[in-house]
């Protein structure tokens, strides 16, 4: 391979790298003794607190009383004495801005006591209440530059946990984060209000179906992680990946994934030993890390955990992804969770798996082996459907990115047409019950494999979709829109609230119609799912979400289809959402319009440094490439003619400066858009994001598909950037 000098020195790194230096974690050391060994559990809490303020602190946790504030010293004390007995020297507020990123402020427990040394000490304040400048982080017009002030507030239902360091250990205290004024200014503030919402509305319809003995219902989540990795030499040559996380030129690999040879193929050595410690570091922290795979592109996979609380679990997949990020650079490799890393390869999603349920009814979304039967299971599905049919653009508004346009609606996604798949058990159960009254339930029965040393597998009552944006997966939904830099607290805060909504009008329904009287409940609840699966017959869909029919049939339905980013956020200030968020208490109007503001800036702010690194690579890397090759190819012609020779290399010649030609225009043409408004005082408002997504944008893929061409016809030892077939295919 006569690469380039750069490229050709990172693959030797990359073939030369030590496979015996990848053991760096114990193996003899059993899971068991590590799950959670850096979390002040809840256990932990039983062991160091007094009952009272133990007891006082479990029903803040499991049934959402309020917080006791003066049993706030003691937590404190014990919190510190155990974080000190495991060698940290610092404490963190951590919190979730409006940046989608985490956030930390640390600070010593030791104080200096007076010339004598140092005393360690943690007070129930400090503990409850910090104060970081809210200045800095965007609030969409909440806090203005010159108005600082703004508070961390302890989030008790989510652990508190020891981040280690190579050098130390600091005690991380998940909070949420508010101005001055009380209103939110993160991610998780609303996920908390969502699921009060959704637990008061859950609780009204459960009482109803006559349950006395009811504990807090909760949202439940699972999401599912995908990333690529690719050796750091690769990485740290490219720009882009740098800068903007994903390719902003490459030509497609004589092979891609079309032989689908990747997908839960055999995992590299070097990955293997990656996902190892990563689960190993996951697990002290108590994040319950269930499957690994590789994904169908090349260098792709996947990580999953197991439900847990929706807030907790947006907390735990915001650490899945600093550590799959941090303990990378440990294998020479750089995790990217870009959506769409690699042009023409499957973009990475980030499947939440959501539902709800409490520790006494369990979860509200198991059909049971006859869901026709189940009228309590029916009423929660059902109330799903009216709320995603209801909201379809909220839930596409609250996944909108510039990263995820690329990503949605390509063949590996789910389209930004938003639909529900029920599977054929529950498909079934609702076309009955448009007639008034569901009375069967397909059968799940079981499947011969006809090899006699395979036992009959368990067969289920209907298949899967893998095009649907929304589907029901057995005991819950799968939202598959999700990109995967994300974090899912936006989905969760729309799901919960739209859920909310949904149970709320049901349970007023239901409550209207039998006055108090269980006995009337069985006909109330059949015309009210019959009402539902009239109504919104639109939102359910079973078939190829990817086919070009889909779109054609979903407009006839009046499903929208927001597919870029501008024109799904203008979902998120409608009358009807603004009231929706309004009506339980999760987001004030200024609230949401200042997440509007916020989202629609960060889009403009992404595509202009795409945009900005688009040309300067092509200018700067690209172009001084392709003219050195053109002007050796210039120089063998005129030689050839010198001797004599025929001049075989004139074609090539002239396709080459053709490119060129081709590249300059097309840089010149972005250049005379990119800055719209005239540059440094452009105001990033939704017009301007528009001007991004129809001017800019395929500029930007112009000079790419240039570039791209050229890259095809530049010889090898020329071309100065790491190819796909390098980075995707050398391990």
């Amino acid at each position: 391979m006569s690469a380039h000098p750069t490229r050709h020195q990172a693959i030797t790194s990359v073939i030369n790298f030590d496979h015996n230096d990848l053991s760096r974690i114990d193996l003899e050391e059993p899971v068991e003794s590590i799950y959670g060994q850096n979390v002040f559990s809840m256990d932990l809490m039983e062991a160091r607190l007094p009952k009272a303020v133990f007891k006082s602190l479990k029903k803040t946790i499991e049934s959402g009383e309020p917080l006791d504030p003066t049993v706030a010293d003691v937590v404190a004390s014990a919190m510190k004495e155990w974080a000190l007995e495991n060698g940290a020297t610092h404490y963190a507020h951590v919190f979730y801005p409006l940046t989608g990123l985490t956030a930390e402020k640390h600070d010593s427990f030791y104080t200096p006591k007076g010339s004598s040394g140092t005393i360690a000490h943690f007070s129930g304040n400090a503990l409850i209440q910090g104060e970081p400048d809210a200045s800095s982080f965007p609030s969409g017009g909440i806090r203005a530059t010159f108005e600082a002030r703004g508070y961390t507030v302890w989030d008790v239902t989510s652990p508190a946990f020891l981040y280690e360091n190579p050098n130390g250990r600091t005690l991380c205290i998940p909070t949420a984060f508010i101005s001055w004024t009380g209103e939110a200014l993160d991610k998780k503030t609303p996920v908390l209000r969502s699921m009060q919402a959704l637990n008061k509305q859950a609780q009204r319809v459960l009482q109803l179906f006559g349950h006395k003995d009811i504990s807090m219902v909760s949202s439940t989540a699972g999401p599912e992680q995908e990333y690529f990795l690719i050796d750091k030499n690769f990485f740290y040559l490219r720009p882009d990946l740098i800068n903007a996380g994903r390719t902003l030129f490459g030509a497609p690999p004589p092979k891609g994934q079309e032989f689908a040879d990747q997908y839960f193929g055999a995992i590299p050595e070097r990955v293997l030993a990656y996902m190892h410690e990563c689960e190993r570091e996951l697990f002290k922290l108590g994040i319950p890390i269930k499957t690994r795979h590789n994904e169908v592109a090349p260098s792709q996979y996947e990580t999953a955990p197991i439900f847990e609380f929706g807030n907790v679990a947006a907390d735990h997949n915001q650490m899945v992804m600093h550590v799959l990020k941090r303990v990378a650079d440990h294998y020479g490799l750089a995790a990217i969770l870009h959506e769409k890393p690699f042009l023409r390869l499957n973009g990475s999603g980030k499947h939440l798996n959501w539902s709800l349920g409490n520790s006494t009814q369990g979860n509200l979304l198991d059909p049971g082996d006859t869901p026709h039967a189940n009228a309590q299971f029916l009423v929660f599905c059902a109330a799903v459907v009216k709320a995603v049919y209801k909201h379809q653009g909220l839930l596409r508004a609250v996944v909108a990115s510039a990263h995820n346009d690329h990503r949605l609606g390509a063949n590996e996604a789910p389209p930004a047409i938003i639909s529900i798949f029920l599977g054929d058990q529950l498909r079934d159960v609702f076309e009955q019950l448009k007639s008034g009254n569901a009375s069967t339930s397909k059968s799940k029965g079981s499947m011969t494999v006809g090899v006699d040393v395979l036992p009959p597998i368990p067969k289920d009552a209907g298949d899967r979709n893998r095009t649907s944006p929304f589907a029901f997966t057995g005991n819950k939904f799968e939202f598959r829109a999700v990109g995967a830099s994300a974090s899912i607290a936006g989905p969760l805060v729309a799901l919960n609230t739209i859920m909310a909504e949904a149970l709320d009008e049901i349970a007023t329904e239901l409550e209207n119609a039998t006055g108090g009287d269980l006995t009337k409940l069985n006909s109330a609840v059949q015309k009210l799912l019959q009402k539902i699966a009239k109504d919104c017959e639109p939102i359910l869909f079973e078939g190829d979400g990817y086919s070009e029919e889909w779109h054609k049939e979903a407009a006839k339905r009046g499903l929208k289809n927001l597919r870029t980013t501008p024109e799904a956020l203008t979902e998120l200030i409608t009358p009807q959402v603004i009231s929706l968020f309004e009506k339980y208490n999760v987001l004030s109007e200024r609230e949401l319009r200042s997440r509007f503001d916020i989202y629609v800036e960060n889009y403009c702010l992404n595509v202009k440094v795409e945009a900005n690194l688009t040309i300067e690579m092509a200018k700067t890397i690209i172009l001084p490439a392709c003219l050195r090759y053109a002007g050796e190819l210039a120089g063998i012609a005129a030689n050839l003619q010198a001797s004599g020779l025929p001049n075989t290399d004139v074609p090539l010649l002239k396709e080459v400066t053709a490119g060129i030609e081709k590249l300059q225009k097309a840089i010149a043409a972005l250049e005379a858009v990119h800055h719209p408004g005239g540059g440094h005082g452009t105001v990033y408002d939704i017009q301007t994001a528009k001007h991004f997504s129809t001017k800019v944008l395929p500029a930007m893929n112009a000079v790419r598909e240039a570039a791209d061409h050229l890259e095809t016809l530049v010889a090898d030892e020329y071309w100065p950037l790491p190819t796909y077939q390098e980075m995707l295919f050398i391990k």
